[in-house]
């Protein structure tokens, strides 16, 4: 056991080091799972919202949400990256660090933040064309990213804040800002959308206030408690923490940037092949798995602290028992959901927009791919313990194989052979051959972690 010369920071170690793993995965990532729930309800809120409209405007935010996921991306990078290496600092002992992580992380999110939006908004026509909006759409979709980018700087640094607060044990207090931003979009939608007559514009700037909202909790939460304070003097923008963002978040960055590509892509061969239709129910098929992997996501968050804490503290035992009980859980979960969700598929769709032509292609491509929603457990798992621990390579490559390595392939192929079919069925295909990847990377570093070190259940 390491002694700690702050009595908070050692409550904290030995909270980390000596609960039950399954008590401290659960109390972990109760908060993280409604964090992640509701802020992806609150982007589904825009779809609900902005589906009243017209099928245009659903269109366009599904065009957009690959940019949001880019922001996510850079949010994730610097969040997760700062976070895990916190994470074992605490777990070792070594406050300084941590603090200067945390510090750094923080700042260098916000600075990226503000890169994306100034050359987002001074090629957004381009942009907008990029991420593939149509004739009939562009206008809508400019409108909704316009706004989007000028919140760009406050949903980076807020991940990063969520995310480093997560690290530290502190959960509650990162699911409290999340909460907060998305219970307000959620009830500023409809007055910006309809009241004041904003239309997909409105949407936007419900969810751009909405962030900067959550930012400010997030930022009051992190100076409560035990946590670590995040101050300027301790950012230390040099290569030693630069590259342990990078080795740590970088597995975020690929699973988020990549699937920012992957919406692309889907977009395009979607309009080719069946006009603003089909980009409407992808764009709904898209939104759902995101809200049913959120569940799975924020359960393995609760897992993340424990893992690379007792890495750290080189309880090897816990960090494989903590995983195993994620696995298990999750799998079971979401093949429940998936069987759902099949039997439902035309009324959720429906729900979201209730055209014929977006129904009966987005009944299709939902059904498929509750499919392979269920091999997410592992995979998603898989890819969060690797990177907690440190294994930075192996975790990136996991990471961009659901939606690189193994969709990009399949996004060009099948709808060239099997037509709109092959839209639908691309991410199922690419979530199987994911799952088959990621089996000898993670029982690789499984077999060679120590079992013989203490360990508590």
């Amino acid at each position: 056991m390491q002694n700690i010369n702050n009595p908070e920071l050692q409550r904290r170690y030995d909270y980390m080091t000596l609960t039950p793993i399954p008590k401290l995965i659960t109390a972990l990532a109760v908060p993280t799972i409604i964090s992640m729930l509701v802020t992806n309800l609150y982007n589904m809120a825009d779809t609900f919202f902005v589906g009243r409209i017209s099928t245009q405007a659903t269109a366009a935010v599904g065009i957009v949400l690959s940019l949001m996921n880019v922001i996510q991306a850079i949010g994730f990078l610097c969040g997760h990256g700062s976070g895990n290496y916190m994470s074992r600092k605490l777990g070792e002992g070594d406050t300084r660090e941590a603090e200067e992580m945390a510090a750094t992380g923080f700042v260098l999110a916000f600075i990226l933040g503000l890169i994306i939006t100034f050359t987002g908004l001074l090629n957004l026509n381009k942009l907008a064309e990029l991420l593939g909006a149509t004739k009939t759409i562009i206008n809508d979709t400019k409108s909704y990213m316009q706004i989007i980018l000028y919140g760009a700087p406050f949903m980076t640094s807020q991940l990063v804040i969520n995310n480093q607060l997560r690290f530290q044990g502190s959960a509650v207090y990162a699911m409290i800002g999340l909460v907060s931003g998305a219970v307000l979009n959620i009830a500023l939608d409809p007055i910006f959308i309809f009241n004041l007559n904003l239309g997909v514009a409105g949407a936007a700037l419900a969810t751009v206030i909405s962030q900067a909202v959550g930012f400010a909790i997030l930022l009051i939460g992190s100076y409560n408690g035990p946590n670590l304070r995040i101050k300027f003097k301790n950012i230390k923008l040099n290569a030693h923490y630069l590259l342990q963002i990078i080795n740590g978040g970088t597995p975020s960055l690929f699973r988020n940037g990549l699937m920012s590509f992957a919406v692309i892509l889907l977009n395009h061969a979607a309009g080719a092949l069946g006009g603003d239709a089909a980009i409407a129910a992808m764009s709904v098929v898209n939104r759902v798995t995101f809200f049913l992997n959120a569940a799975l996501i924020g359960f393995g968050q609760g897992y993340q602290p424990v893992c690379s804490y007792n890495y750290g503290a080189n309880l090897h035992g816990r960090v494989k028992a903590g995983y195993k009980f994620c696995v298990k859980y999750g799998t079971i979960f979401l093949a429940c959901v998936a069987v759902i969700c099949s039997i439902f598929s035309a009324s959720i769709i429906k729900f979201f927009r209730d055209d014929p032509a977006v129904i009966a292609i987005g009944v299709i491509a939902l059904r498929w791919q509750m499919l392979s929603l269920p091999v997410n457990a592992a995979l998603t798992i898989s890819n969060m313990m690797l990177q907690s621990i440190g294994k930075g390579v192996r975790a990136s490559i996991i990471a961009s194989a659901k939606s690189g390595l193994c969709f990009i392939p399949c996004i060009i192929i099948l709808p060239k052979v099997f037509g709109l079919l092959g839209v639908e069925t691309a991410q199922p295909c690419s979530d199987f051959l994911s799952f088959l990847l990621a089996i000898p990377f993670t029982y690789s570093v499984w077999k060679n972690m120590n079992n013989n070190l203490i360990f508590n259940k």
